[in-house]
């Protein structure tokens, strides 16, 4: 099947599930990558504040500011 018709098909809502090859599927743009970043203990404490009233890690919190900064670029920032 051509991915036109593939696309067709999920968009109404056909069950394509028997069609898609899971074993090879993959998600372009979420390869991970660790960065190591440094920041003073004063930032590490806002982070953490921050990330305690959220309800979520300093990580999570870390990557969402960072992808709300880089808005629509989706990745693509050099």
């Amino acid at each position: 099947m051509k991915a036109g018709e593939f696309d067709r098909r999920f968009d109404t809502g056909e069950d394509i599930s028997g069609d898609a090859d899971w074993e090879k599927g993959y998600r372009p743009n979420l390869a991970i990558k660790r960065v190591n970043v440094d920041f003073p203990a004063w930032v590490v404490d806002g982070l953490d504040r921050e990330a305690q009233r959220l309800g979520i890690t300093r990580q999570a919190l870390i990557k969402i500011w960072i992808a709300e900064r880089l808005g629509d670029q989706g990745g693509n920032a050099s």
